[in-house]
């Protein structure tokens, strides 16, 4: 374990000071800011509270804002996994599963900080208007039990209200987020190791086009369906999807015939094994010649 750990602390060597990291941060900021703002519209305007983990709920709660956030984590794993000409010393000194465990790690902290980061920054978007009790607020009630949340494009919704506490689902969403930035974030590096950063960086975006394309809003504009004629294909699509198992509210709730967090969760796992595998494999013929430019 010292071994992992010393490449994931050389890993976030220059973590806080490289630019690129800095304008994700800066960009996911302004995500919250335009994303909490409807909510703060509603909230201001019925003079209504809201829980303190919903704004971060909303943010997370639909395909779009996962879309959304999935391209930051593109551009804040885009130089995945971190080479220089010390790379091929410290995987002759160690073996090369602790390497990639270490890859792992790291992955997890960088979306888990990400996480912790928007929810600080929802929080203090909304700080006027929340409450600590873990109870849903009269605006959550207000946005689900209406046409209001549809029209204002915030994802509150009866069933979830109904299935569990705004705390469980804030940490239900995290780890749906932190499964998929894991398989999204071992593709790339992937392909980094197998054809280099350019393919790296269209895989990443072939796998967050392939989930939007199979977001049963966006067929249904396609097909030229109602939403009563969707079911079939939101059920189909909420298997496939990879966006879709990282969205909460499309997950099974006792009555909708799609996956459960926990089959999400395994179905991520079983992806992420499959690329571990690969990326093993890869990184045992990989050309050290490269790491240094040769």
């Amino acid at each position: 374990m010292r071994q992992v750990i010393a490449v994931v602390r050389w890993n976030f060597l220059g973590f806080f000071k490289n630019p690129r990291i800095i304008l994700t941060f800066l960009f996911s900021f302004v995500l919250c800011f335009f994303l909490s703002g409807r909510a703060m519209t509603v909230a201001n305007t019925y003079d209504s509270p809201m829980q303190a983990f919903e704004p971060f709920i909303w943010t997370f709660g639909d395909e779009t804002s996962v879309l959304l956030c999935s391209l930051l984590l593109i551009l804040l794993f885009i130089d995945l996994p971190k080479l220089s000409p010390f790379t091929p010393y410290m995987l002759l000194r160690i073996r090369k599963w602790k390497w990639l465990t270490a890859q792992f790690f790291y992955i997890f902290f960088v979306t888990v900080f990400y996480m912790l980061y928007v929810f600080l920054a929802t929080g203090l978007l909304c700080m006027k208007k929340t409450y600590i009790g873990n109870i849903w607020s009269k605006t959550a009630a207000l946005l689900a039990y209406s046409e209001m949340g549809k029209k204002l494009s915030v994802p509150s919704t009866v069933k979830v209200m109904e299935s569990t506490s705004p705390a469980e689902c804030s940490a239900q969403i995290v780890l749906l987020l932190v499964c998929y930035a894991l398989t999204l974030s071992f593709l790339m590096l992937f392909f980094q190791m197998k054809s280099g950063k350019k393919a790296a960086v269209a895989a990443g975006l072939l796998y967050s086009l392939f989930g939007f394309l199979l977001n049963p809003s966006t067929l249904s504009d396609i097909l030229h369906k109602e939403d009563f004629q969707m079911f079939e294909i939101r059920r189909i699509t909420g298997w496939i999807s990879p966006l879709n198992h990282a969205v909460y509210g499309m997950h099974d709730f006792g009555y909708d015939h799609l996956p459960s967090i926990r089959q999400s969760c395994l179905l991520f796992f079983c992806v992420l094994f499959f690329l571990a595998i690969l990326s093993f494999r890869t990184l045992k013929k990989y050309n050290f010649g490269s790491f240094t430019g040769e």
